[in-house]
């Protein structure tokens, strides 16, 4: 079954195609084919067909074609008015199937299964629905493009009100605060020179930032975080002078002496000048108050042309001072590690940790701990600070540390630093000091010339030994300070042109005398020995005094000593008494008599086990009754055998003993080592006696005859 049509047009188009218009003329079946060459050719049959059945249910089907039509004209731009009103003058109710057909898409199944159907008002009704079909297709299409529209219509709009409000606004001075603010932190993120993957969190932030209100917290959290990752210096850094003869000139300008740590500082120049991505080296300075740890740290930062940063660690307790808070608590901020490097704007300075023997530790954390990473070359060029939770080289920053003493640093900080030992000055050194460094200085501060006030080396020396009494140089320059405010009240009410200071002269200044040279005095008479002793400030001399009196035999020790130290009494009685017979002591005479130890300065607790050997030979002292020699000093632990054993801090003990106007020095013999550690003219003036055992000290610190007894008045 099929139409036989005639063509009305033939059109060809690119590619070898062409287009057909065709005007079909009847329906017709095929009844069978005639020829296949040069054309097919068959025989037809035409089929009449006749618009038969109920006559108002064929006019209603009609109507409602009619219709559709109607409304598909109205959503189908292609299809004309005219389509409309061809269909209108249509009776035949058959035509007007077909022409409804015509127009309306469809597979051609259903056009063949219209065309079979012999039926004009079954016809028709294929026809109503797939056109209904249709429509409901066309209509949702229609919503859809208009939904669409209408959304793209709204952004537009809104789009070009946006732009027209914000012409207004800057035409009237009015910027949106919140959308510069942005615009501010973008402009200083790009020009902050980040590395790409601070740069990938920084945008990921602001991005956040852009979408949240100003009201909410988090806006505030995020634009805070946002202000210290553009602060930190991730990548700004200050060039290194790597002159080591200039270097050289900075470090003697301002510290005499030190000659172990100007050498590190030299070496460290060398080797950085070889070798430009060279990790900072982890220093450690220990030694007594008043040295110049502190201010030897920004003498190094000037030699390098670094920046300098000063940080206390005295009395920490809180890990987070260290690491930071993370951002979740309220107020966070970054450790100080991480502050101090913001404020330096630089990733390579000096960075100073005083004080680092005294970190403590509570349930907020061990600081101590957290400063492992730090001062680890081999880790801190990851350091992850818990606010900003991003990685930082600290392996630039040259770590410097200081502390009086190591015992109470953690043993894991201490194997990552590079510990220098700084002893105290001799007196020799002292004034060399003053002359050099403290009198110029205390003459700026007090807006005093040479003009005007002059210091003799007669009275340095006094002020040293007579009105200070400390391993480094802070008293001494207080009391230059005290002098210098005396000549200045002259200067300003007398008018004075010029004083001149001599020991004779110094008590109109600086008052009376506050220390004596007292050993020989306090070991005038028996039972008292002048010791060696190692504290936080230094080595001190201190004396051990004994008495006996009658009683069963037992022994005193007072004096604020600790456990360790009346341990020592007890193994010194014993070897006193293991020793009576080559001292000439009667047996008999500790099972009737008493002794009491003694150590002056009963206020300061003492512990250690360096006072053996005074201990021993105050006790012979005393019950020999054999004064000991007043320009013998001694220091060594004792053991019950009469073995001496070595102990710490010989350079602090020999210096002290110096000062105090010992002549001869008595020291275990396994401290040799030390001596050779100890400059030669701090040795000048002294003799060392080396010793194995007790007897030795003894036989070289007690007088060879028994003291007088004083005549009754």
């Amino acid at each position: 079954m099929g139409t036989a049509g005639v063509i009305v047009k033939m059109l060809k188009i690119p590619e070898h195609g062409m287009n057909l218009i065709i005007q079909g003329i009847a329906k017709i079946r095929l009844k069978d084919f005639l020829t296949q060459e040069p054309g097919l050719r068959a025989a037809v049959e035409v089929i009449e067909e006749a618009a038969e059945g109920d006559a108002m249910r064929l006019e209603a089907l009609q109507r409602s074609i009619l219709s559709e039509l109607h409304r598909m004209v109205s959503l189908v731009p292609y299809l004309g008015e005219e389509l409309h009103i061809v269909a209108s003058n249509i009776e035949d109710p058959i035509q007007l199937a077909y022409l409804a057909a015509t127009v309306i898409k469809m597979p051609a199944a259903e056009k063949q299964k219209i065309l079979e159907t012999d039926s004009a008002e079954e016809k028709l009704s294929l026809v109503l629905g797939v056109l209904t079909r249709e429509l409901e297709v066309l209509e949702l299409g229609k919503k859809i493009q208009t939904e669409a529209q209408s959304e793209m219509t709204k952004a537009q709009r809104e789009y070009y009100l946006r732009q027209q409000l914000k012409a207004i606004q800057e035409e009237l001075g009015e910027v949106d605060e919140r959308q510069q603010e942005v615009n501010e932190l973008r402009k200083q993120i790009t020009a902050a020179n980040l590395p790409e993957y601070v740069l990938k969190e920084a945008n990921a932030q602001l991005s956040r930032l852009e979408k949240i209100p100003p009201g909410v917290a988090e806006y505030h959290v995020i634009r805070t975080y946002l202000d210290w990752l553009i602060q930190v210096p991730w990548q700004k850094s200050t060039k290194d002078h790597l002159d080591l003869k200039r270097a050289q000139r900075i470090l003697d300008e301002d510290h005499y002496d030190l000659n172990e740590v100007k050498e590190r500082i030299l070496d460290y120049l060398a080797v950085r000048k070889l070798k430009q991505d060279m990790k900072g080296p982890i220093l450690c300075f220990i030694g007594p108050p008043g040295v110049g740890k502190t201010s030897l740290g920004q003498s190094i930062a000037r030699a390098l042309g670094r920046k300098f940063i000063r940080m206390s660690l005295g009395g920490m307790r809180d890990e987070a001072e260290i690491r930071g808070h993370r951002r979740t608590y309220v107020g966070a901020l970054p450790g100080r590690i991480i502050q101090a490097l913001c404020r330096a704007e630089s990733n390579n300075p000096v960075f100073m940790l005083d004080e680092i023997d005294k970190v403590g530790a509570d349930f907020r954390g061990d600081p101590s701990s957290a400063l492992l990473e730090v001062l680890d070359s081999e880790q801190n060029f990851s350091f992850r600070d818990h606010y900003l939770d991003l990685d930082f080289d600290l392996s630039r920053v040259m770590f410097i540390t200081t502390g009086n003493f190591t015992h109470t640093i953690q043993p894991a900080l201490q194997d990552r630093m590079e510990i220098i030992n700084l002893s105290g000055y001799t007196e020799e050194e002292k004034v060399r000091i003053a002359q050099g460094y403290l009198i110029p200085k205390v003459f700026k501060e007090h807006g005093i010339s040479k003009e005007n006030l002059e210091f003799t080396t007669e009275a340095l020396h006094k002020l040293i030994n007579s009105y200070t009494r400390e391993t480094g140089v802070r008293q001494l320059e207080r009391e230059l300070a005290k002098v210098c405010r005396k000549v200045a009240r002259e200067v300003a009410m007398e008018d004075k042109k010029k004083v001149k200071v001599t020991a004779e002269k110094l008590g109109e200044f600086s008052g009376v005398e506050r220390f004596f040279p007292e050993a020989a005095r306090r070991t005038a008479r028996p039972g008292v020995a002048t010791g060696l002793a190692w504290t936080q400030a230094g080595g001190e001399i201190i004396f051990v005094e004994a008495v006996r009196m009658p009683g069963k035999g037992s022994l005193t020790t007072t004096g604020h000593l600790g456990e360790v130290m009346q341990e020592s009494a007890k193994a010194a009685m014993s070897l006193v008494r293991t020793n009576a017979k080559d001292l000439h002591i009667d047996p008999a005479f500790f099972a009737k008599s008493d002794l009491h130890l003694h150590v002056p300065a009963g206020a300061i607790p003492k512990d250690g086990p360096s006072a053996g050997v005074a201990m021993t030979v105050a006790i012979a002292s005393a019950v020999a009754q054999r004064p000991v020699r007043s320009d013998v000093a001694m220091t060594g632990e004792i053991t019950l055998s009469g073995l001496v054993l070595p102990v710490g801090g010989i350079k602090e003990k020999v210096l002290a003993a110096r000062s105090a106007g010992i002549k001869k020095v008595i020291l275990p013999k396994r401290n040799e080592k030390d001596l050779k550690e100890i400059p030669e003219e701090l040795k000048e003036g002294l003799k060392f006696q080396l010793i194995e055992t007790v007897s030795e000290a003894l036989k070289q610190a007690l007088t060879d005859s028994k003291a007088r007894k004083s005549k009754k008045v």
